[in-house]
């Protein structure tokens, strides 16, 4: 039983240490997001702080610059990378890629404290990784693993919670312990990161095994493990349930809540405060199945993580946050007037929001459209079709956007404003490509499958590795300068078309004479790109021998 419960409350403390930790990748994700900058930190730090939360803070380079929160605190501006604690370890997680934890050390407010610090990589404009700095979470002892103990304590078990003094030692120091000795102690092993942890428990009565104990509990063996049982199994079933609520109203990709746990709990807090104003806002990617499209639905699950990250972040700690599926988010801001949300949902909706494909950074943006309780709507789901409409003004007009429901709106069907990338060019009659409209960088983005099958390409991966992902490379090499010339000439002299004819390599590194009709865009991800059809020299030749004889 004493094993059981050791690795039962082994895990809970793990898991109470690993929410703690979390914390460190949230405000990891906002610097990547702002490419290093960090703007509002207080404000972002208010929002996520907790009572096990001693502070949070920043260390660009390795020196802690900024603290949350500040009074009491101004001691803890030092060099990481160089202070004699914190040098040894902090350098190993900083090139080792890794969280480490140090600690339990006396805080100078009182209590005792884990420091949790997380590296940082960026990238610079060559795509080559660069260390940034620490994002660090001071965590409070016992406070951060207080409901575990607590039950130790009332089941009657004395405990030792211990870790290795070093990712790369084997010998483990005492975080915390319960004020009695423990005697020969079971005890549960777990990992964070690259430190192991250590659980211990024995009974505070001890093991006792005198005649008189064995004759007693042997009268009783039976019931006390009949209840025994039966406790264990209400416990986990309790557990389990409480596990299951959470899942069922959960998001399993973002963390936040899905749309029955979203419209679940608005409805209770408007309910509840029927004449307090709320405002509800709707938003989605825009463009989003262009991102699937292009780059894999791995891609744009990674866009849909970052776009929660960026919610949990950046909305206060009341706010309530829900995934309504696919690329669809709600808000609801509660004892809030549209005056009061308007600024802040317009700066969130120009936040910067990039995901990484292939070492490269990827903007993406969002449309929003918000609406306020009682003003617009009676109740929670006429609000919520109050923000739609206005979602669906602001698609109509452009999107990249926020905008405020007013009467005379209405909701439409979002998803039937256009064809998909994929849809159109895959049944174009016709081989069709796109890529950059520069002169110095050429790079491919996309081909059709008519163009890799003219060209002979079995995929676009094999199209991009074999041209270097370049327009340049498809072009016979004593043509290149000629055709670029002839192409921008077009351009630059006010044309939007570009007509020109070359040969085109095959994968085979043979070539196909074919007919380039090309026209230059301007594209929100991209800048300018151009969108060309090509059609075979030889072929219209035959089909169209009567016009060319003309």
């Amino acid at each position: 039983m004493a094993q059981l419960n050791a690795t039962t409350y082994g895990e809970r403390i793990k898991n109470e240490i690993t929410d703690g930790i979390e914390i460190t990748d949230t405000l990891e994700q906002v610097i990547i997001s702002e490419n290093g900058e960090f703007h509002q930190f207080d404000t972002i730090a208010k929002n996520l702080m907790s009572d096990s939360i001693e502070s949070m803070q920043l260390a660009p380079n390795g020196i802690v610059t900024d603290i949350y929160p500040a009074e009491g605190n101004k001691a803890g501006k030092i060099d990481l990378l160089h202070d004699k604690e914190r040098k040894e370890i902090s350098c190993y997680a900083r090139d080792n890629h890794t969280i480490i934890t140090q600690g339990s050390f006396e805080l100078k407010q009182g209590g005792y404290g884990i420091a949790v610090r997380n590296p940082v990589y960026l990238k610079d404009k060559r795509g080559q990784e660069y260390f940034w700095g620490f994002t660090i979470v001071i965590l409070r002892v016992p406070d951060i693993f207080s409901d575990a103990i607590s039950a130790l304590l009332n089941f009657g078990y004395e405990y030792k919670i211990l870790k290795t003094a070093t990712p790369w030692s084997d010998d483990y120091k005492v975080v915390y312990q319960s004020d009695d000795q423990i005697n020969h102690p079971v005890s549960y092993t777990f990992t964070i990161g690259h430190e192991n942890w250590k659980l211990e428990i024995t009974p505070k009565v001890g093991w006792r095994n005198n005649t008189l104990l064995i004759i007693i509990s042997g009268m009783f063996l039976t019931i006390s493990l009949l209840l025994s049982v039966l406790t264990r199994v209400w416990l986990v079933a309790k557990e389990h349930k409480n596990k299951y609520q959470i899942l069922a109203r959960t998001d399993s990709l973002t963390n936040i809540y899905n749309r029955y746990g979203f419209d679940e709990l608005a409805e209770k807090m408007i309910s509840k405060n029927p004449q307090a104003h709320f405002v509800a806002a709707l938003l989605d990617i825009d463009d989003f199945k262009f991102i699937n499209d292009i780059y894999g639905h791995s891609y744009g699950d990674r866009a849909l993580k970052i776009l929660a990250d960026s919610m949990k972040a950046f909305f206060p700690s009341d706010a309530l946050l829900g995934r309504n599926g696919g690329d669809e988010f709600c808000i609801l801001l509660p004892n809030c007037t549209f005056e009061e949300a308007d600024v802040q949902l317009q700066q969130f909706t120009k936040l910067p929001k990039i995901f990484s494909y292939h070492n490269e950074e990827h903007a993406f943006y969002i449309s929003l459209g918000y609406a306020e309780y009682p003003t617009f709507a009676s109740s929670h789901s006429q609000l919520m079709r109050c923000a739609d409409a206005a979602l669906y003004e602001i698609k109509l007009h452009g999107k990249n956007g926020c905008m405020a429901y007013r009467k005379g709106l209405q909701s439409g069907a979002r998803k039937q404003l256009g064809f998909a990338l994929k849809d159109i060019s895959e049944h174009l009659p016709g081989a069709f490509i796109i890529y950059r409209a520069d002169k110095e960088d050429d790079e491919l983005f996309y081909a059709n499958h008519e163009f890799l099958h003219m060209a002979g390409y079995k995929s676009m991966d094999e199209l991009f590795r074999l041209t270097q992902k370049r327009f340049h490379n498809l072009i016979r090499k004593d043509e290149q300068q000629q055709i670029e010339t002839s192409i921008w000439k077009q351009i630059d002299s006010g044309n939007e078309n570009d007509y020109v004819h070359f040969h085109l390599r095959k994968a085979d590194g043979t070539y196909l004479s074919v007919l380039d009709h090309g026209r230059i865009v301007e594209s929100q991800q991209y800048g300018r790109v151009f969108y060309v059809l090509f059609m075979d020299w030889e072929d219209m030749h035959i089909r169209y021998s009567d016009k060319f004889s003309e």
